[in-house]
C-alpha cells in the first residue's frame, strides 16, 4: 500500500502546475496584444506547437521513430477546409471534421507500428504520407490538386469573432486550441496511462513481462498523436483559409522533428519551445539573409548537438525545475 501511495503522490507532483508555467502561457495569451504586427506568426507558431506536440507523443513517450506525420497534419488540413468550403463553415465543427479522418488514420497506421524495426516503421510513416501527398495530387477535382483548395470561408468563431486580416483573432483561436490540447496531453502524460507508456520506450520487451498491453497502448498513443496532428492541420487551413499539397510535403515532418531536436524529446514543452525557437530563427534569419537562412539553422542545430542542449539549457532547467526522470536530454 505504501508504494502505491508513493506512485500516486509523484504522479501528484508530476501534474502539479508550477509558476513559471502561469507566467509563459499568460504571456502567449498576451502576446497578440503585445506584438499586433506579429499576430499571424503567433498563430503560425501555435499550430506548429501543437503539431511538435503531437509527434512527441509519438516519438519522445512512444519511442516510435516516424517520418510521415504530415500524413495526419494534411488529412486535418484537407478534411477542415473541405468541410468549411462544401458543407458549414463553422470553425468548432470543422476543428471536429478535421479531427476525425486523422484519428481513424492513425488507428489503421497503429497496427502497422507494431512488428518491425525502427527503419521499418519510418519508411512505413512516410510511404502513408506520400501515399496522401499523391492522392491530393490526382483527385484535382475535389483537392484543387497543385492550384490548392481555394474560396474556403470561415464563420466567426463562436458566431463572435470574425478572422480579420490582422490575424488577431486566428491568433488567440489557434492559442486556445494549442492550450486545450496541450492540457489534454499533460493530464494523459500525468496519469498512470502516460507513466507505462514510459516504461514501454524504455524496455518494449521488460514492459510486455510485467503485464503492461503495449500493442494496445502504441495504438491509443499513436492515435492519439494524429488526432492531435489532424487538429493542427485543421487550424491551420482554417487560419489561413486555404489548404494545398504543400501540408503533405516532407519538410512538414522535418520541420517538427527539428523542433523536438531543439526544445527537447519527451518533454511536453520541448515541442512548445522548439515551434518558438524554430519559426523565430526562421523569421529573424530569412529576414536578414532569404536565401540562406537554412544554412544558419543547419549551423545553430551542429552547435546545439556540439555542445549539448543541456550546457545550453542549464540556467533556463534551474529556473523552471523540470520534473527529476523527464526524457529531453542532448540530441
Amino acid at each position: 500500500m505504501s508504494g502505491v501511495s508513493m506512485a500516486q503522490k509523484a504522479l501528484l507532483r508530476s501534474s502539479r502546475w508550477r509558476g513559471w508555467e502561469f507566467v509563459l502561457w499568460g504571456l502567449a495569451f498576451a502576446s497578440p496584444l503585445l506584438m499586433p504586427q506579429h499576430a499571424p506568426a503567433i498563430s503560425e507558431i501555435a499550430i506548429v506547437a501543437l503539431f511538435a506536440v503531437s509527434l512527441d507523443l509519438v516519438l519522445g513517450y512512444a519511442g516510435i521513430v516516424s517520418l510521415g506525420h504530415a500524413a495526419f497534419f494534411g488529412l486535418g488540413a484537407y478534411a477542415a477546409a473541405l468541410f468549411a468550403k462544401h458543407v458549414h463553415p463553422d470553425p468548432a465543427l470543422g476543428l471536429l471534421m478535421g479531427t476525425l479522418p486523422a484519428l481513424l488514420l492513425g488507428f489503421v497506421a497503429s497496427f502497422t507500428i507494431h512488428r518491425g524495426t525502427d527503419l521499418t516503421r519510418v519508411m512505413v510513416t512516410l510511404g502513408t504520407s506520400l501515399i496522401l501527398l499523391e492522392m491530393a495530387n490526382k483527385l484535382d477535382w475535389l483537392t484543387g490538386g497543385a492550384d490548392g483548395l481555394q474560396g474556403v470561408v470561415m464563420a466567426p468563431v463562436l458566431g463572435r469573432f470574425e478572422f480579420d486580416l490582422a490575424g488577431r483573432t486566428a491568433a488567440y483561436y489557434a492559442l486556445v486550441v494549442l492550450f486545450i490540447g496541450f492540457l489534454l496531453v499533460r493530464r494523459v502524460m500525468a496519469s498512470p496511462f502516460g507513466q507505462s507508456m514510459k516504461a514501454i520506450r524504455d524496455n518494449r520487451l521488460r514492459a510486455t513481462a510485467i503485464g503492461i498491453p503495449v500493442n494496445a497502448r502504441l495504438t491509443a498513443i499513436y492515435t492519439l498523436g494524429a488526432a492531435l496532428a489532424g487538429t493542427a492541420g485543421a487550424l491551420l487551413a482554417q487560419t489561413t483559409a486555404f489548404a494545398s499539397l504543400d501540408v503533405f510535403e516532407f519538410h512538414r515532418s522535418a520541420d517538427v522533428l527539428l523542433m523536438l531536436v531543439i526544445g527537447g524529446v519527451g518533454w511536453l514543452y520541448g515541442g512548445v519551445l522548439g515551434a518558438i525557437v524554430f519559426k523565430s530563427l526562421h523569421v529573424v534569419v530569412s529576414g536578414i539573409t532569404p536565401q540562406y537562412w537554412t544554412f544558419w539553422l543547419g549551423l545553430f542545430l551542429v552547435v546545439l548537438v556540439v555542445v549539448g542542449r543541456e550546457r545550453l539549457v542549464r540556467p533556463w532547467q534551474a529556473i523552471v525545475a523540470r520534473p527529476a526522470g523527464s526524457a529531453g536530454g542532448g540530441a
